[in-house]
Parts: structure tokens; sequence; C-alpha cells
């Protein structure tokens, strides 16, 4: 299992530096993981780590942005050196029963750019049945993955909710991943990605876990 080329480094507090987007840009090459950045850093991740793939987020945190502006902040940061694009998606339209409007301003973003599109279904926030819904209409949408959370709302990624998700489109575990123990459960949920600001250190315990 290549571990590192399946974490997404993470930092994207609000009070993030260009010096922190550096840091786990240096953190990212040398563990050979990805790096998820805020926007504003991609032109300047794009041109330090060319190498790296650089994922940044669409409509963060809460996915109330209008369509038309998350297609815009996709195409921004497709011209900027984006690889990939975590999308929030706007829980409160899928709560409140307009399944349409969630599922087709997914699909707006999507046909943005070429860039595959993971979609954040904030879980934490969904029962199971809404869980299956979300993933079902992002599938519909032609999205190419679906993420638990941002990992700034209440709860983490859970076993429970990535093997739901998993039925509709692969699945990145976000959301209070601090550890290979917990990386390695969410793998064996279905994850086929993991999203975390302690992507060194879940490399290293494997690294362990695999020599020992």
């Amino acid at each position: 299992m290549d571990v590192p080329g399946r974490i997404d480094h993470t930092v994207l507090g609000p009070a993030t530096t260009g010096d922190d987007v550096l840091a786990v840009l240096d953190e990212a090459i040398e563990y050979g993981t990805n790096a998820c950045i805020p926007p504003c850093y991609v032109d300047m991740a794009s041109s330090y780590a060319p190498e790296t793939t650089v994922a940044t987020v669409i409509g963060f945190p809460h996915g109330q942005h209008t369509p038309a502006t998350k297609a815009e902040e996709a195409e921004l940061a497709w011209e900027t050196g984006a690889d990939e694009l975590d999308l929030v998606a706007n829980a409160g339209r899928l709560l409140g029963g307009e399944d349409d409007e969630y599922r087709d301003e997914i699909a707006e973003v999507v046909a943005a750019t070429p860039l595959p599109v993971k979609v954040i279904v904030q879980a934490p926030l969904l029962s199971d049945a809404e869980i299956e819904r979300a993933g079902d209409l992002a599938a519909a949408a032609d999205a190419d993955m679906l993420k638990t959370a941002t990992g700034f709302g209440d709860g983490g990624a859970t076993v429970a909710d990535v093997e739901l998700l998993s039925e509709s489109l692969p699945v990145k575990a976000s959301g209070g991943i601090g550890s290979w123990e917990r990386a390695a459960a969410m793998f064996e949920a279905g994850a086929e990605r993991i999203g975390a600001s302690s992507g060194p250190t879940i490399v290293e315990e494997w690294q362990a876990a695999t020599t020992d």
C-alpha cells in the first residue's frame, strides 16, 4: 500500500500563513504525501512544489457560496495550478430536501474544470439516510470522490460514515485522523484517501508498524 500517496497533508485554518503552507509543502515533499491548502496559496505552492499533488478547497468552510461563485473558484484554482478540488457541498440544500439544487451545484463545479472533484458532504451533520443520499447525488453529478467533512465542525470521520459513502464513490476520510491506527481503520472501512494535518506522523507510524 502506498500510504504516503494516499494522504492529503492539510493546513486550512483561518490563520494559515504563507510560511505555514511552505512548511506543509516541505513535509509533503519529504514524506511523499499530497498537500491540501487554502486557495490563496495555490499559485505559490504550484511553483514551490511542482511535483507535489496540490489540492485546494472550494466553498470552504460552510458550502453556502452560490453555485456560480463556486464554479469561478474552481476555475481560478485550476488556472493557478491546483491538481484537485475539495468542494464543500451545501448541506442545507440536502437537509431542506432540495436534492436537484444539491446535485446541480456539484455538477456545475465538476463541469467548470477538468480537475478531480472531491465532494465534502459534512457527514457529522447528516443521518445515515442523508449520507447515502448525498453520496448518490454527488455520483449523479459526476464527482470523483466523497470526503467526510471539513474537519472544522463537530465530529470527525467515522468508520460507519466511510462505509456508507464508499457505496457511492471512493472516499477521502477527513476529521480527527491523527495517527496511523485511525488512518488504518479508515482504509479498512474503504477509504481511498486520508485528509489530516498530521500527515508526517501517520507516515512515520505506518513505517514503524510495517518494519516491526
